[in-house]
């Protein structure tokens, strides 16, 4: 399937391949705008490309933040640029500006257009309590990783049924496969906690996810799609060469479908 693009009219008008930066970390605030530091034409076809798919999603009543979404697809397609993703459709952010005890894991499938998953998932025990806000690249840190990453390979370990990354940012998150950061299920990440006002439980690092929940889950985004950990973090947003990189969006590049005159004419 053609990757999912609105109002093809729009992008038919303009040029197909851009080179884009972000501004990381704005005001989380800014539902109007994205962030961004284009001139103006380039800025108009890709925020309008990045909201038409944050609306389609429905993801501001899911409580993502339409400048967590512009991030998250910044490194998407950045990844996608370099053919890095064996499965290109998904896109899994995971927001840490937001507490534990919210729906803060979100899995997209961005040629369908669909939330397919939105569920709880763990910080770090070193990264805060409720609120992730310390974040960490070091063995034995027990905080989380922010950034992009790519799903790798399953296997069963002490926590279960597991998923490995591969840290796609040097200095970053390069080293969450050395540090065991996986994915696994956890009875202490759950909707009863969130209900009842619970802390949720916290890891060692890793992104754990609902019990019930985390082997469809893996199995979905497992060998070779996009993950994304967010938070406003002022270093990250000044280091991270994917956030501050200059590229061609693939979506932007793809064909248009054919226009149908004859349904127009009806």
């Amino acid at each position: 399937m053609k990757r999912f693009l609105i109002l093809c009219g729009f992008y038919a008008c303009t040029f197909g391949s851009l080179a884009v930066t972000s501004a990381f970390g704005k005001d989380l605030n800014d539902d109007k705008k994205f962030p961004s530091l284009l001139g103006n034409s380039e800025s108009a076809v890709v925020n309008h490309w990045v909201d038409s798919m944050y609306t389609q999603l429905h993801l501001d009543s899911a409580g993502l933040n339409r400048s967590v979404f512009f991030n998250a697809c910044k490194g998407y397609e950045y990844l996608l640029s370099k053919n890095l993703l064996a499965k290109k459709h998904l896109l899994t952010i995971c927001d840490y500006s937001q507490p534990s005890s919210a729906k803060r894991l979100y899995v997209l499938d961005m040629e369908k257009g669909l939330i397919l998953y939105n569920t709880y998932v763990s910080h770090g025990r070193n990264s805060g309590k409720d609120m992730a806000s310390s974040f960490s690249n070091l063995n034995n840190s027990h905080k989380s990783s922010l950034g992009f990453m790519i799903t790798a390979e399953t296997y069963r370990g002490k926590a279960g049924y597991s998923m490995r990354f591969d840290g796609q940012e040097h200095g970053i998150n390069s080293n969450v496969r050395k540090r065991d950061i996986v994915m696994h299920g956890s009875f202490y990440v759950n909707g009863e906690r969130a209900d009842e006002g619970q802390m949720m439980g916290r890891s060692y690092g890793c992104p754990a996810v609902p019990y019930e929940e985390h082997k469809n889950i893996i199995d979905e985004i497992k060998d070779g799609s996009c993950f994304f950990a967010y938070y406003p973090d002022a270093w990250y947003a000044h280091s991270s060469q994917i956030v501050n990189a200059r590229f061609n969006w693939p979506a932007l590049e793809a064909p248009l479908p054919p226009l149908n005159i004859a349904a127009l004419n009806k």
